[in-house]
């Protein structure tokens, strides 16, 4: 800083050009004064962290960690405490990490696997942490009000600035001094603003300070009797500064500069001869201080550095991170433990230079949060996968339920495999309804099966004696064909018999068939031709074994109706080759044509006929 910081400027003093712009130049000065202020005031935080008590933490036990950590944490000032809190939260991870290795190797030496491991947090070390998480919340919380208090002092300061216009551009009053007074004042007692908004605020403020001053005239007694008034209280404040030198809490001597420093550029401006003596008074005070900050620095110099390359290979360990997929779980756990062990050895990492401890930690946590943030995201679209997956194995469940009592043994049977495939393909399903949830279903299906094996144990022995029947009943059918003496209603009786048994085993199923065929073939060539229709039998016979079918009205419905279409087809057909041939009557081929259609015509009524012959066997069933 090189010249005093005045709120006021007294370019109103002499009338003079050259007394003017001597006054324009002590502005300028003061403006540069008020940057540095700001500048020392906005490290006195940072100042903090490098003038905490000193307490050998090493020496200390667990539990003497969680008493000293919960005296502190009831202490008021928790920024001034916020790097010893991080220093006994280091130690006593230490503490932790060494039982969670020692309880691994134990573990494991009794034969345990490693991602087998639950280490649990014990009762000292939940109470350690809700005391830590608790003071935490208080620094937040401490910095939160006072940005919010920095935001409202701005809009207050802006609010000042355009009441300060109103002034400056309004017309000469013997009120503007005092109200200009009023706002020098209310503009002291509003606390710091955003350090990106100070220089401009304050350069806004000077403007129209500077303007305020060239534009009126002031009465010069009041004036001179102001600055008396403002050099004492300037030389008072030379005094409490040069007394800093001997404080020795270089922290709390900074601290107390920053508010004198506020305070001496509020108090305005001093006699003209006064000015530049004051001046160099109160900086060569604050320089005495300054410079015992910047030994201190300069010694720890080497100490910070070495912590900022430490913190930067961390980083660089870390990018690897940043970018990491992983389909499984266990593989998001595991890259879980190697970065918060990582992030347990930043916070055992000491301060780093000033200048770029903003942009290392930036870089640290910016690579940290993103890890974390991927992993959220795969756990978010894990956990809808699940969802949905849950909702499909309820609906598989609830299909299993409702066929697991049919007895429709093969049909059901095929639609309970096509489940279990199903199943298979639906991926993972919550957690902690996932084995309720393959209980389910597989209970249901092994009802199913269960049931189907027990029937079936009966069926066989059922099917087998039908199986006798029918070789008994073909047998007859063979030894009637050969006796010579068949009857349309001997036939029809056998066939009916054959009919009404039961099933018989699949294996079987084909050979029966086929032997009942051959022996009703058999049977049908010892019929009389010319008394008996080959055909109208057949399909007697057919329609004899439709009625046994529980579907009988539906399919005699549809048999009907089959016919009924058939007929209906000819007779279309026979009315339109019977137009053909009106249009060809004139034609050379005529006669051949005819002769075509007429074969046609006649083969389609006969069809008719066997058609309607069909529809009254029908009616009898």
């Amino acid at each position: 800083m090189e010249s005093e910081d005045v709120s006021e400027v007294e370019k109103e003093e002499e009338a003079t050009e050259v007394q003017e712009q001597a006054e324009a130049k002590e502005e300028v000065a003061a403006v540069a004064a008020t940057d540095d202020s700001d500048e020392e005031e906005n490290s006195e935080e940072e100042e903090e962290d490098h003038h905490e008590e000193e307490i050998d933490l090493s020496s200390l036990t667990k539990t003497q960690l969680v008493k000293l950590l919960k005296e502190k944490a009831q202490q008021g000032n928790v920024l001034k405490l916020d790097k010893l809190v991080h220093e006994i939260k280091a130690a006593f991870d230490e503490f932790i990490h060494k039982e969670r290795d020692e309880a691994l190797e134990k573990f494991k030496a009794e034969g345990g696997a490693e991602d087998d491991f639950d280490f649990r947090p014990s009762d000292e070390e939940k109470e350690f942490n809700t005391y830590y998480y608790e003071f935490r919340k208080q620094v937040n919380t401490i910095r939160k009000d006072a940005e919010k208090q920095k935001e409202t002092n701005l809009a207050a300061k802006t609010e000042l600035l355009n009441k300060l216009r109103e002034h400056v551009d309004g017309e000469e009053t013997t009120l503007s001094m005092a109200s200009i007074k009023a706002i020098q004042e209310e503009w002291k007692s509003i606390g710091p603003v955003p350090s990106s908004q100070n220089r401009s605020l304050w350069a806004s403020y000077n403007a129209l300070m500077d303007r305020f001053y060239d534009n009126r005239s002031i009465y010069f007694e009041l004036k001179e009797l102001d600055r008396k008034k403002n050099l004492e209280s300037k030389t008072e404040l030379c005094e409490k500064a040069e007394a800093l030198k001997d404080v020795k809490d270089l922290k709390d001597a900074i601290k107390a500069l920053n508010e004198l420093h506020e305070e001496f550029k509020h108090i305005g401006p001093v006699p003209r001869d006064e000015q530049e003596a004051l001046w160099q008074r109160f900086k060569a005070a604050s320089d005495a201080v300054y410079d015992r900050r910047k030994e201190y620095y300069e010694g720890q110099k080497e100490v910070f550095q070495k912590n900022q390359e430490e913190k930067e290979a961390l980083i660089k360990k870390l990018e690897s991170f940043s970018d990491f997929k992983a389909e499984r779980i266990k593989d998001w756990n595991t890259k879980t433990k190697e970065i918060l062990e990582i992030q347990k050895a930043w916070e055992k990492i000491g301060p780093v230079p000033k200048e770029s401890g903003k942009e290392v930690n930036k870089a640290f946590w910016a690579a940290f949060k993103l890890f974390f943030h991927n992993k959220n995201l795969f756990f978010k679209e894990l956990d809808e996968i699940r969802a949905t997956n849950q909702a499909k194995a309820e609906e598989l469940i609830t299909k299993a339920e409702e066929l697991m009592n049919n007895t429709d043994w093969q049909n059901t049977a095929n639609q309970l495999v096509k489940l279990q495939q199903d199943w298979k393909r639906l991926g993972p399903t919550p957690e902690k309804s996932r084995d309720a949830l393959y209980k389910k279903f597989k209970a249901a299906c092994d009802t199913f099966f269960d049931n189907r094996r027990n029937a079936n144990k009966q069926n066989n022995a059922e099917f087998e004696s039908n199986l006798v029947k029918k070789q008994e009943v073909i047998k007859k059918i063979e030894t009637s064909a050969g006796k010579g003496e068949a009857s349309e209603e001997e036939l029809t009786e056998l066939v009916g018999t054959f009919n009404e048994i039961g099933f018989v085993p699949r294996k079987s199923m084909k050979e029966i068939q086929a032997q009942f065929k051959a022996a009703v073939d058999t049977y049908l060539e010892k019929l009389d031709p010319e008394n008996f229709d080959r055909d109208d039998f057949l399909f007697r016979l057919n329609l004899n074994k439709i009625q046994s079918d529980p579907n009988a009205v539906k399919t005699l419905n549809k048999k009907e109706h089959g016919i009924r279409k058939q007929i209906s087809d000819l007779e279309n057909n026979i009315t339109l080759w019977k137009n053909n041939l009106e249009f060809f009557a004139a034609s050379k081929t005529a006669d051949k044509l005819k002769d075509q259609f007429d074969v046609k015509i006649q083969k389609a009524e006969e069809e008719i006929d066997k058609l309607k012959k069909k529809l009254s066997i029908l009616r009898e069933f």
